[in-house]
């Protein structure tokens, strides 16, 4: 799995981490029951602190996006969110609200919004074909 971090990012180092996780599984470029790198290994590799990869790990496993193995590592997993339907609708809500009003901020539209949404979309689902196809 590749993570491709950006140093000009407004958004932390750890998150950006914790967001190509995520996205490499739901393109399909990562799937359930690799292996992640140990931090040691992805601090050298993206040259940053080991506890900033500490961080990300944290959290992709309170995401219930990765399984820690005492001595073997974390691993992805292939269950979704364990919070109920309510609660995952509510964590959609503002991350769609977040995003409208970040564009907004940027100078797009509902419709510029609801365009690049729908793109995305069929970014992820295309990505994710074409995984399952090769």
């Amino acid at each position: 799995m590749l993570i491709r971090l950006d140093p000009r990012s407004a958004e932390p180092i750890f998150e950006q981490i914790v967001f190509a996780v995520k996205a490499a599984l739901a393109r399909g470029t990562a799937s359930p029951g690799e292996k992640l790198p140990s931090v040691r290994e992805l601090a050298r590799d993206l040259a940053i602190n080991p506890n900033t990869v500490v961080r990300a790990y944290e959290q992709l496993e309170r995401d219930g996006v990765v399984v820690r193995r005492q001595g073997s590592g974390c691993f992805l997993t292939d269950r979704g969110s364990e919070l109920g339907l309510a609660q995952r609708r509510r964590q959609l809500q503002d991350l769609l609200r977040r995003a409208a009003t970040d564009a907004f901020h940027l100078g797009f539209t509902a419709e510029d919004v609801r365009a690049a949404m729908e793109q995305s979309l069929d970014q992820v689902q295309f990505d994710k074909n074409e995984k399952e196809t090769q």
